[in-house]
């Protein structure tokens, strides 16, 4: 009896450790429960060992694992987060809330405090005019200068130890629980897909980064204003093939007739002018003339038609 109550006092401080098959089960029914209230979740969901693999991403668990704070629980955070405990992340503006799956669902709540002003300044001066496009920056293809600049240690974008803090639901009193450690982790995983949520995060516009270069364009194109870009710049510009532009059609002419034809008909008109050659020379006959020759006519061809019924006979 003594013993079952030492057992009882133990598990009392240290929950039994629960299989990660239990836990996912756990953690999918809560999830479902929620999901009947309009709670929509957003897992991390890591394939391989690999947390993150962008600049951003990496930069930010670079980060993490620079400052001795956070080395003895960073750990058992990266096991977490690779084995899908991280149920549910969600990244605003200076806060960072999540559901880990552990003995239960714990609460993870972590509040970084946003970029100082004075600070962001600086970063603007000495990067904004080196980054050229919102593409260039989203996807980290900027020089190594702007690199270094950027991930400076209490001088860049990323937090410091001092700017983090975190509170997690789970009975580990420690510092740093690996339910944290796990998040902390998985906001490096959400950057590979989502990098603006850092400028989001530390309360920043990520977009003043390339105002410098976006003034510059403007004051050129100013100097030209009346610049006009060709079909075959645009189509290189965006990716795609633009249509023609379309041409208001003329007004239809009539046909004209072919020379051949048109000689063809001017020459019968002239020879219908003209007398025909037998008509030369020709004495006109009167009524009377005319009569006498179309009787004879007739006798002719009816004493014709006789001989070749006689002969038919």
């Amino acid at each position: 009896m003594a013993h079952g109550n030492r057992y009882d006092r133990y598990e009392s401080y240290w929950p039994r450790y629960v299989p990660v098959a239990e836990r996912r089960a756990k953690a999918a029914l809560e999830l479902k429960q929620r999901a009947k209230k309009g709670q929509i979740s957003s897992p991390i969901v890591i394939e391989g060992r690999t947390i993150a693999s962008s600049f951003w991403g990496r930069a930010w668990c670079d980060n993490l694992e620079r400052y001795s704070d956070f080395s003895n629980r960073l750990p058992r955070g990266r096991t977490y987060v690779r084995n899908g405990s991280v149920v549910d992340l969600q990244i605003s503006a200076g806060n960072v809330k999540a559901l880990v799956s552990g003995s239960q669902l714990y609460d993870v709540r972590v509040r970084i405090a946003t970029v100082p002003k004075a600070r962001w300044t600086a970063v603007r001066k000495d990067c904004g005019g080196a980054i050229d496009s919102l593409v260039e920056l989203l996807q980290g293809r900027f020089s190594k200068s702007v690199m270094a600049r950027i991930c400076e240690s209490d001088k860049g974008l990323f937090p410091s130890p001092q700017e983090i803090d975190f509170e997690c639901s789970c009975p580990d009193y420690a510092f740093m629980c690996k339910h944290i450690a796990a998040v902390l982790y998985g906001v490096g995983a959400r950057l590979d897909t989502n990098p603006e949520l850092l400028f989001a995060l530390r309360g920043v516009d990520h977009l003043e980064l390339i105002a410098q270069a976006g003034k510059d364009l403007a004051a050129a194109n100013a100097e030209v204003p009346e610049k006009i870009l060709v079909t075959d710049e645009l189509s290189e510009m965006f990716g795609i093939e633009l249509a023609e532009p379309e041409t208001p059609a003329a007004p239809a002419k009539p046909a004209k007739k072919p020379r051949k034809q048109a000689a063809a008909r001017s020459a019968v008109k002239t020879a219908a002018a003209r007398p025909a050659p037998w008509a030369k020379g020709r004495k006109k006959l009167s009524a009377a003339q005319r009569k006498a020759i179309s009787a004879k006519m007739k006798a002719r061809w009816s004493a014709l038609a006789g001989s070749r019924r006689r002969s038919s006979e």
